[in-house]
């Protein structure tokens, strides 16, 4: 049997769980064109949910477009991706995207990449990059990479965003129909000069009526500040801000897919996995994973509390040397913090009662070790205000091997 549970990827739709109403609410909203602004967490289960609605727009007859802005150490990198990304989605032939970019972005100079027999390996002129594309249609070249070797200076640049900001209006006017188009991580936009990129991309946007877009992003206090007034994007559409899944809903899906897997799971087996794994979806379904493996490695057909535990104790096993360099990373102030935030289950953490227990000095050193632990993704702050660690191995780490 093929093991049910995914994580470190997207999860398909057989392992999709509970979100049932924000996949309603997304696909309604991209489909009739709104600028959606979607904030979460890591490991929440954002990239997942916004493939699940992509696929169902994709269904419907949708043009989709998904691009991750954090893949990008540059601007115009960026640009390059996503005019690549959009021609690649447009244009049914690789042979014809060449033709179809020099066409529409002529004005900025595109370099279109071939490879294979016939077809240019190296950059091509906009004169050329059409002829390469019919030499590849004919000796069965590849589209390989998009380029625009001319945007040197920040007018140039400029001018390129302007003109890829406009393609998803052109692309949805030629197909006369609908597109969608999902920019994940899009709080990394501030790394490219967010101020411009924020302006001109809202510039674009917001006349495009047949074009839906997500503008998703993990961290969500960049993203809260990108919204928010005297920004380019205040007001620009709706916000959804995913929570937690409920528990209850999450454990009966555990239980259930081990089922369905052949194995029998132990009453209650569903609720301490998602208590073990913090009921954040990536961890939750890496634990069950793992369980998984091991039980149908020791060929039993029962999954009991004791191999959940047993997986637990390989699996802090197996990265002890990482959370120990993790560790040794952080100053005595952090590490002080940190282990209060698994202690004392992230609450109550500026009283001095809980300070004075763990050593932590004042109020504004704590926040101040707090804030840097949330900057380097080791410790959320959920909806409640309530800490906690990220990582749940990490957590029973800290809690089992630390002092």
């Amino acid at each position: 049997m093929e093991n049910p549970f995914v994580y470190g990827e997207v999860v398909p739709r057989s392992a999709f769980v509970g979100r049932e109403q924000e996949l309603h609410r997304l696909v309604s909203d991209l489909g009739e064109g709104q600028k959606v602004f979607l904030m979460s967490p890591r490991r929440y289960g954002k990239s997942s949910l916004i493939r699940q609605a992509l696929a169902a727009l994709a269904r419907r007859g949708v043009l989709t477009v998904d691009l991750t802005v954090a893949s990008y150490s540059s601007y115009v990198g960026f640009l390059e991706g996503y005019a690549e990304a959009l021609a690649r989605a447009h244009v049914a032939r690789p042979a014809g995207i060449g033709a179809w970019v020099r066409e529409v972005l002529r004005a900025v100079g595109p370099e279109a990449r071939f490879v294979g027999p016939g077809a240019l390996a190296t950059g091509a002129s906009p004169a050329r990059a059409g002829r390469a594309a019919t030499g590849a249609g004919r000796t069965g070249g590849q589209w390989r990479s998009l380029t625009f070797p001319g945007a040197r200076t920040p007018r140039d640049v400029s001018r390129l965003a302007d003109e890829i900001f406009a393609l998803p209006q052109r692309i949805a006017d030629e197909r006369r129909g609908r597109l969608v188009v999902a920019l994940d991580e899009f709080q990394e936009i501030a790394t490219f000069d967010g101020g411009s990129v924020e302006q001109a991309l809202r510039a674009a946007v917001q006349h495009q009526r047949q074009v839906g877009y997500v503008f998703a992003g993990s961290e969500p206090a960049l993203m809260e500040r990108m919204v928010g007034p005297r920004r380019p994007f205040y007001k620009a559409g709706p916000v959804m801000r995913l929570q937690k899944i409920p528990a209850d809903v999450f454990a009966a899906f555990v239980e259930t897919r081990f089922r369905k897997s052949g194995l029998v799971p132990e009453p209650g087996l569903g609720d301490a996995v998602v208590d073990l794994a913090g009921n954040l979806p990536y961890d939750v379904q890496r634990l069950a994973h793992e369980t998984w493996d091991d039980v149908r490695v020791a060929s039993r057909r029962r999954v009991t509390l004791d191999d959940l535990h047993q997986t637990l104790h390989r699996l802090l096993a197996e990265h002890a040397v990482l959370f120990e360099a993790a560790w040794q990373r952080l100053t005595l102030g952090q590490r002080a913090a940190l282990r209060a935030v698994v202690v004392e289950q992230g609450t109550e953490l500026l009283s001095g009662d809980v300070r004075a227990r763990h050593r932590l000095g004042g109020p504004s050193s704590v926040q101040a070790a707090l804030a840097a632990l949330q900057r380097v993704d080791l410790v959320l702050r959920d909806e409640t205000g309530r800490y906690a660690v990220l990582d749940s191995l990490f957590r029973e780490w800290i809690g089992r091997k630390t002092y």
